[in-house]
């Protein structure tokens, strides 16, 4: 069985007839020259290289987790690594025939965490993050796209 995967706006809390409602929405742009995701490992928002302009800032994404031994993720260097908001979990699972879609609690979801500048090549030390304090341990990104001239 194969799961599709969607960005949600919010958690929906009305019936599941009307979860379609939170669904992101998105814009396929065909673009005249290169885009990339750049990513800073802090609270900083990186520059773009020179002779590219930034088109969104973000957090960095990694990946997800789904049913069994499922999820998803891509390249850092793909715009779809830098999400314009922040949510712990931020996608619902939509399976089967008919198309049904769950929120699951117990998903994952993976982020791109800050790193001290001191500590950039120690072994990572494990913590525990509480809610309302998430974001200061999420990388920030840009989408940059190069400038043709």
């Amino acid at each position: 069985m194969q799961a599709l995967f969607f960005i949600i706006l919010f958690l929906p809390t009305l019936p599941s007839t009307y979860v379609a409602l939170s669904f992101s929405r998105c814009t396929v742009c065909e673009s005249q020259s290169n885009v990339i995701a750049v990513h800073s490992q802090s609270m900083m928002i990186p520059d773009c290289p020179g002779g590219w302009q930034g088109l969104w800032i973000g957090y960095s994404f990694a990946m997800h987790t789904a049913a069994g031994g499922e999820g998803g993720g891509q390249s850092l260097s793909s715009p779809g690594s830098c999400l314009e908001d922040f949510r712990s979990t931020p996608f619902i699972e939509c399976n089967g025939a008919r198309g049904t879609c769950h929120y699951f609690a117990n998903k994952l979801s993976f982020w791109l965490t800050t790193i001290g500048e001191d500590d950039q090549f120690s072994i990572p030390v494990s913590e525990t993050l509480k809610a309302g304090n998430l974001r200061q341990r999420v990388s920030r990104c840009q989408v940059c796209m190069k400038i043709v001239r």
